[in-house]
């Protein structure tokens, strides 16, 4: 096992893996921006090293200052949480090939499923099913892309191939307004992720947002955590996950599983991982894959009991999985609800100094957030100051003390998207289940628009 970790991000993801690595009793080493000098990871870390300026491409992006960081202080492994560094794939050759462990897949791993089209090839080789588009990245010639969206059948989406995080994605619902779409969507890609690649698939209407946990060591071993529902969005971002998906049966979950393990195994996967898919009519289909720790990761720890930042360094440190699939039963529901600093409503950020901070507790009630009384909150970074993840034995008590929960939550100094959240727990069609990635934006719309009235 490791005895020194560098943690290569910042927030509740930071103290996350710092309380991970404590239990196993492994030291930390907190690298920060000048403007994260006061957070709490920071404090509480063995070691903390300033590594830049407020801006991420100075600091937290900056993948000299992090080797730095981690040879300095006699760091054997360096784990880069999500976001940030997470996903590029020269940073994680550069860890080891400057002698640290990566705790994560390797980098040609990482290329290879961040790149959407390979990504989709790989799992349609390994039986995962897959929305049905193009074979590979679109063709140049306009008469070909145009009989490819013919035998596709419209609505259709455009993706860019390097994309992710909802970014990269245009609907086209006619012939008439294909290609302009098509070389809309490849200047974008150019300018956002370097590559203009981009490829084509059928638009799914109204579909839920479905996705496995997967972890896998060095020895071929793998597992699945089951699933998570994140149909909860915003703009193709995730609002509220929860774990069961309600409502769909357990076999077909389990018979994805079992194939997205299997994709594990023929790519040689190390790590935690998720396969994210839309799910319709029935029927799974595979949309990407991230190669990394997830910020829902809680909702499956709570409901099968696995401590995943645990197993990444685990397997990271050349430890086999120590349990199988069979010793994997999920009980009871989780649900988490991201607290963002902003406004519920208009979206519009509020970072600034917390003047009063109280938190729920109570049983099943969990809380992964870095902010304190007196912390005040950078405007340079991501908005999310936290998460809340209540537990129960069934989802009915899960959605009862996540309702309780928001209810006790007092925060002064800026604002969240608390009451947004309470207006989520509180609608009749979520508290059902089942709602696809489109029902949050339309009653958004609708929930906005009384709130102008008064």
């Amino acid at each position: 096992m490791f005895g020194k970790i560098l943690i290569a991000n910042r927030g509740e993801i930071a103290l996350r893996i710092q309380r991970a690595c404590r239990m196993l009793g492994i030291k930390t080493v907190a690298v920060h921006s000048v403007a994260d000098k006061d957070a709490m990871y920071v404090r509480l870390a063995d070691e903390s090293v300033c590594i830049g300026p407020a801006q991420s491409s100075e600091s937290y992006l900056n993948i000299p200052a992090i080797i730095s960081a981690a040879e300095v202080t006699d760091a054997e492994a360096i784990h880069p949480g999500y976001g940030f560094l997470s996903e590029n794939a020269d940073f994680a050759d550069r860890v080891e090939k400057s002698g640290f462990a990566f705790i994560g897949p390797r980098g040609d791993t990482i290329r290879l499923m961040g790149d959407k089209v390979n990504a989709k090839n790989a799992m349609i080789a390994a039986g995962v099913p897959c929305v049905p588009g193009s074979d590979g990245a679109l063709p140049d010639d306009p008469k070909e892309i145009l009989a490819i969206a013919k035998r596709v059948g419209y609505p259709v989406l455009i993706k860019a191939s390097a994309g992710g995080g909802g970014r990269g994605m245009r609907v086209v619902r006619t012939e008439a307004a294909l290609i302009n779409s098509v070389n809309l969507t490849k200047t974008e890609a150019k300018a956002a992720f370097g590559s203009d690649k981009v490829y084509l698939e059928k638009f799914l209407e109204n579909p839920r947002h479905i996705e496995i946990q997967v972890l896998s060591d060095n020895f071929q071993n793998a597992v699945h955590l089951y699933e998570r529902d994140c149909s909860m969005q915003r703009r193709n971002q995730k609002v509220v996950e929860e774990s069961p998906a309600p409502g769909i049966a357990r076999k077909l979950i389990e018979k994805l599983g079992a194939r997205c393990v299997d994709a594990c195994r023929r790519i040689g996967y190390r790590g935690a991982g998720t396969f994210e898919f839309l799910y319709e009519n029935g029927e799974f289909y595979f949309i990407e894959m991230n190669t990394r720790v997830q910020v829902e990761h809680p909702v499956t720890e709570f409901v099968t009991g696995v401590d995943i930042i645990a197993e990444q360094i685990r397997i990271a440190a050349g430890e086999r999985l120590s349990f199988r699939q069979r010793d994997i039963t999920p009980k009871g529901a989780a649900i988490e609800c991201r607290i963002n600093a902003e406004d519920g409503f208009t979206f519009r950020p509020s970072p600034g100094k917390v003047t009063r901070w109280h938190m729920p507790g109570g049983p099943g009630v969990r809380l992964d957030s870095h902010v304190y009384a007196g912390y005040t909150i950078p405007a340079h970074y991501d908005s999310m100051i936290g998460k809340l993840i209540c537990y129960g034995d069934t989802r009915e008590q899960a959605l009862a003390r996540m309702q309780v929960a928001l209810s006790e939550i007092l925060v002064e100094g800026i604002n969240t998207n608390v009451p947004l959240h309470r207006q989520i727990l509180s609608d009749l069609k979520f508290m059902q289940g089942g709602t696809s990635i489109h029902y949050l934006e339309e009653r958004l719309a609708e929930w906005q628009a009384v709130r102008k009235e008064k």
